[in-house]
């Protein structure tokens, strides 16, 4: 082959290579429709799947409580301008304080569990209106099929006994005996010393919650239809219209009798207001009757910290539901497995007539609350003491 030829030869080839290198294909219509088709899918099944991702992540989240881990240590945010205060009535506050002080390492659950103190094998929830309790009896309702204990509760209709004299409480100490060991039970009932009847003490539990917000619960509660069909069978009456109408900002900045919280006010004049949380642990005696009084918060605050084996909080839902389960295994065993698998995607007895309450009018009420407010930190830095202890095994 001569030069000149190879050199033509060269040049078609390169021609044929641009040609095909730039070629186009005319595609067929419905390979178009196909093609979009398939990419719709695709996205499609993209999205479905970093849905269900993001959502299992949500609940990851929710059962990992970011106060738990900040307690530990292990996140936190960094200030610029050096580390913030930490408040003492927080989780993450309480272990701040506890290490700063050295009694972190102190801390051992033996110390803090009134448990192995009860001689009669009985667990008594007299539980705090609005304070999630049905939630709680829920919970202990399914693991007595798993833990092999019976359980009752007192009925709806019961009225809430609060006061009750010495003969009284006699006969419900028998009455409660009387149920058998092995047993839960609860009701609404201010505490009750049963060793005073020559008998021995329960496993007492039970729960707390912000006391304004319980108030407004319950402010709320009382309004709900369900509650105005409950009062109907208890009194044969309904309350008027106004009543069911009224609003909890109005009653508070009109000064409505239902809304004014009295310092030193007797039990019978805010009876029906549940305004008392410390009243469930202070007990029957006078000098629990005055709302917010300082000798009804220290009577309180010793009721449980010698009688009461766990006061909890659905505020801190994981760190109360290990140490029920450390401090009350026979009755609480696998109580955190169980509230996820189960009771944490229901709420029960929740309120879908409770508006949104102004933080201006919360305000104004925690000041005539201060008493309650104190025992309510009290109760929440007692179960957060119990928690880091189990640290300490």
């Amino acid at each position: 082959m001569s030069l000149m030829s190879d050199k033509s030869f060269k040049m078609k080839m390169r021609d044929v290579e641009t040609a095909f290198k730039y070629r186009r294909f005319p595609y067929p219509k419905r390979s178009v429709e196909l093609i979009a088709l398939l990419a719709i899918s695709c996205t499609f099944f993209l999205f479905m799947h970093t849905n269900k991702l993001n959502s299992r992540l949500k609940e990851m989240e929710m059962k990992l409580q970011p106060s738990e881990f900040s307690a530990l240590g292990l996140t936190g945010s960094n200030h610029l301008d050096g580390p913030k205060p930490e408040d003492i009535n927080t989780l993450h506050g309480t272990y701040q304080y506890l290490k700063s002080t050295g009694q972190l390492e102190r801390l051992h659950p033996k110390l803090l569990n009134n448990t192995p103190f009860s001689q009669f094998d009985f667990l008594f929830f007299n539980r705090v209106p609005k304070v999630g309790s049905e939630q709680l009896i829920e919970l202990i309702r399914q693991l007595g099929q798993v833990n092999d204990f019976s359980v009752s509760r007192a009925p709806f209709s019961a009225p809430v006994r609060y006061h009750l004299n010495e003969v009284a409480q006699a006969e419900l100490v028998d009455e409660l005996y009387e149920m058998g060991p092995s047993h839960a039970h609860s009701m609404h009932v201010n505490f009750i010393n049963f060793r005073r009847y020559d008998t021995s003490q329960p496993i007492y539990i039970n729960l707390v919650r912000d006391p304004v917000e319980r108030v407004i619960s319950w402010f709320y509660y009382r309004r709900t239809p369900w509650s105005a069909v409950q009062n109907y069978r208890v009194t044969k009456k309904f309350f008027d219209d106004k009543f069911y109408k009224k609003d909890y900002h109005d009653c508070v900045l009109n000064a409505d009798p239902e809304c004014v919280y009295e310092q030193g006010a007797s039990f019978t004049q805010t009876q029906a207001q549940h305004i008392r949380q410390t009243l469930f642990f202070c007990g029957h005696d006078p000098v629990c009757e005055p709302f917010n009084s300082y000798g009804a918060l220290q009577k309180a605050k010793e009721i449980v910290e010698h009688d009461f084996a766990v006061v909890g909080s659905w505020e801190d839902v994981n760190v109360t539901l290990r140490v029920l389960e450390n401090y009350i295994p026979k009755y609480f065993r696998g109580a955190t497995k169980l509230y996820y698998d189960d009771l944490a995607k229901v709420k029960r007895n929740s309120n879908n007539w409770k508006p949104k309450i102004r933080e201006d009018v919360k305000a104004l009420v925690r000041k005539n609350f201060t008493r309650e407010y104190e025992f309510y930190h009290f109760c929440k830095q007692r179960l957060y003491r119990q928690y880091f202890a189990l640290d300490n095994v």
